[in-house]
């Protein structure tokens, strides 16, 4: 398995959880909608977590680079956790209208950032890091809770 593969079917997976809680709070299904928005966020801070906890660090240990990819991905990650803070906010009023804003924000930034992920940082990392270390990151990242 490659690296590329396993976090583009998480990056799949959370998409899907986030439509389907966009999907519930559009129809007023607030309790639905309520535990599709929590296993969202769940879902994408574990994400988070494996990246910057294992995957970033051993890709910056190999390249000697602190400064590229993983410093933008890592602001894109904390600009991610506060959209999920103030949708959970107003999640709570339920306040639909401010939810599907906030969800259209939310999509838009995951779409560009898993864009960059995917199609650079993923691949420099599979093309880059040796076999032996790719498989330990791997293992390791199957690990991670929050």
């Amino acid at each position: 398995m490659t690296i590329s593969s396993y976090m583009k079917d998480e990056h799949r997976e959370c998409d899907t959880l986030f439509a389907g809680a966009e999907e519930a709070i559009a129809l007023n299904k607030w309790e639905v909608g309520e535990k599709r928005f929590l296993a969202f966020a769940n879902e994408t801070l574990t994400h988070f977590k494996k990246e910057e906890e294992e995957l970033f660090p051993t890709f910056e240990a190999q390249t000697g680079n602190t400064q590229g990819p993983t410093q933008v991905m890592r602001f894109e990650h904390e600009q991610v956790k506060g959209l999920i803070g103030k949708m959970a906010e107003v999640l709570e009023k339920k306040d639909r209208d401010a939810y599907l804003s906030l969800a259209e924000s939310m999509m838009i930034l995951l779409q560009q950032h898993n864009m960059k992920e995917e199609q650079m940082l993923y691949s420099m990392c599979d093309n880059i890091l040796p076999p032996e270390i790719k498989e330990e990151t791997l293992a390791k990242m199957k690990e991670v809770t929050i």
